[in-house]
């Protein structure tokens, strides 16, 4: 009975080491989804360029630029989520295209057909180099607005904790990767096998320029207690949006770019 017992408890283990190791070498297809689309299929309606931003030798980022007037409109700097490609953001920029902004959203390498493999080493790296082109193009940091969208927010906050940018716009932010996967994952050591771990919860707190933080309190994916959680640690001046009925993928209405252009209006 006793050895029956110890070859059950035995295989229990063989197979729980096994998840793990699947988990620690394939993290990162899990978190990472290019080919995905979740998002609505909309006409563009806005003009823009369509441009390469090279990041290292071999990498270019296809990025979509809506120039207005670099010195006289701030710059929003778009980070998109972990899943699709920029098509899959044409509801977001049909809207934010129509305030007086100039607007960069970049797509990750190994998104949108870009070559590389996305990490957060690799995306904070990407992410500071779109802020070099936009700067070389005459935008200056100071008039240059962070947006992370859900993963995006991630880097959005590493790159808003230099302090050197207009402000920055959290939608349907995570308190950190690692605070996530164990919702995800709660029979997994995640604090010991993550890699890529966003750790926005503890950068927060380095961000002095305004911030405005928007979630939805129906998101299934990233719960709303997490933005609340951000918010609750950020430092003022700091703005908040949180809808009753939206989801993850929040609704572009009046009422959410009206806080939008509140908040610019602020910085």
């Amino acid at each position: 009975m006793i050895k029956y017992l110890y070859l059950a408890i035995s295989s229990i283990i063989l197979v729980y080491l096994v998840v793990i190791s699947f988990i620690y070498f394939y993290q990162r297809s899990l978190l990472y989804h290019p080919s995905e689309n979740n998002y609505l299929d909309e006409k563009i309606n806005f003009n823009y360029q369509e441009i390469f931003i090279r990041t290292d030798k071999d990498i270019k980022l296809k990025s979509w630029f809506i120039e207005k007037d670099l010195e006289k409109f701030k710059t929003i700097l778009l980070f998109h989520g972990n899943a699709g490609n920029l098509f899959n953001r044409v509801y977001k920029l049909n809207e934010l295209s129509k305030l007086d902004l100039n607007i960069l959203i970049i797509s990750w390498r190994g998104f949108s057909g870009n070559e590389g493999k996305p990490t957060e080493k690799n995306l904070y790296h990407d992410a500071e180099e779109a802020v070099k082109w936009l700067n070389n193009r005459g935008a200056i940091s100071k008039n240059i607005i962070l947006y992370g969208e859900s993963l995006g927010t991630g880097v959005a906050t590493e790159l808003g904790t230099s302090n050197a940018f207009s402000g920055i716009i959290l939608e349907s932010p995570f308190t950190s990767i690692t605070n996530a996967a164990k919702i995800y994952y709660p029979y997994l050591p995640v604090n010991i096998i993550l890699k890529d771990r966003y750790d926005s919860i503890g950068k927060i707190k380095n961000i002095t320029i305004p911030i405005l933080i928007m979630h939805g309190k129906k998101d299934n994916i990233v719960p709303q207690k997490m933005g609340l959680e951000l918010y609750e640690k950020a430092n003022q001046p700091k703005f908040s949006y949180f809808p009753e009925n939206d989801d993850h993928m929040m609704e572009y209405n009046d009422n959410l770019l009206n806080s939008i252009k509140l908040f610019i209006n602020k910085i």
